[in-house]
């Protein structure tokens, strides 16, 4: 029997700016751009922007969640992502294939990065910052050796189905924002539902523990960088049949916007946690952000500005979040609580 009370207490912590704050910034944002820009930023097409706009860059911000919940950092997913691009454009237009197969070589591509990062880092025990960073120096030599750093076009990448691929839309919304919450409810699933989530949890906070408890830490670290390689490898499957080319450089921009969508969504609904929804919804944050100071005709540095500040605030706060249990028990003597053998195990 719950006590009296209980289902407000619980509402009020839901709702508490400590476990959403990214939403009341929202609401701030948009109230600010809709004073700032009352004509073009508070309209249906607005957000029909935001949403199709920002489908790709959560992609991109969705693939590095598996890894940082494993404290794995993976920075080749812009390399990879570009080298999808251009590997689906050149495989249609300069070999000839159709979408189904230029894809899957492209996918494949993708999923060989994944496996490389695994072995670099997983098995030669190299630092995933440094290995993944110089993995991406080689996929970019790749992109170079294919495109010649110019951004491969054609008549086939126009053509349906290709371009429905992105394109296609209802109601004004198109399909990558379908990927996005596909991509995000898996992700959600594993992560919260599933006895992998929870022992992927665990290796990310204390992995030297999960491994005495019977994790196999490795094997889950593998295996995140191969999922981070496959899903920015979709984004750039995605990036390209929106835009109608390969672009050599279709990923560089997204690097920053999707760590720092990260990192704040682990600031929300799951404190402390690197997680699925809260970093959809911090996409969206900066989107909006981003959008509006568009419309408002600001300074091109604007954006830029803005996306880092945002990062390095995160930074601060999920610094803060992870770090909280202790603080706490300096200062009321009390315990965290911690994961179980059994629930690791589960």
């Amino acid at each position: 029997m719950s006590l009296p009370g209980t289902p407000v207490r619980r509402a009020t912590a839901a709702l508490s700016f400590r476990n959403i704050g990214a939403v009341y910034v929202w609401l701030v944002i948009v109230v600010l751009f809709s004073v700032w820009a009352p004509d073009t930023f508070p309209t249906a097409v607005t957000v029909k922007q935001v949403l199709n706009g920002n489908a790709v860059a959560g992609l991109v911000a969705l693939s590095v969640v598996p890894p940082l919940a494993a404290r794995v950092f993976d920075l080749s997913i812009a390399y990879t992502m570009s080298l999808t691009s251009v590997l689906t454009a050149h495989f249609m237009v300069s070999a000839g294939l159709g979408p189904g197969a230029a894809i899957a070589l492209a996918m494949t591509a993708a999923l060989l990065i994944g496996v490389v990062n695994g072995i670099v880092v997983v098995v030669l025990r190299v630092d995933s910052f440094i290995a993944t960073l110089a993995t991406g120096a080689l996929i970019q030599s790749l992109i170079t050796m294919v495109t010649n750093d110019s951004s491969i076009t054609g008549v086939q990448l126009l053509a349906e189905p290709f371009a429905n691929i992105a394109q296609l839309d209802a109601g004004g919304i198109t399909l990558p924002v379908l990927y996005l919450l596909l991509a995000a409810l898996a992700i959600w699933f594993v992560l919260e539902h599933t006895a992998t989530g929870r022992r992927l949890y665990a290796t990310g906070f204390n992995a030297d523990a999960a491994r005495l408890q019977g994790v196999r830490t490795d094997r889950l670290r593998f295996l995140t960088l191969v999922a981070s390689a496959l899903l920015s490898g979709l984004a750039g499957v995605v990036f390209a049949s929106s835009v109608g080319s390969g672009s050599p450089t279709a990923g560089t921009p997204y690097l920053l916007s999707a760590y720092a969508a990260a990192f704040v969504g682990a600031t929300q609904l799951r404190a402390g946690r690197f997680n699925a929804w809260g970093t959809v919804l911090a996409v969206l944050l900066l989107g909006t952000g981003i959008t509006g100071l568009g419309l408002a005709t600001s300074a091109q540095w604007a954006a830029s500005l803005f996306t880092g500040s945002v990062l390095i605030v995160a930074l601060v706060l999920t610094g803060g979040r992870i770090a909280l249990p202790a603080v706490l028990r300096r200062r009321t003597g009390t315990r965290p609580k911690t994961t179980t053998s059994k629930e690791v195990r589960g």
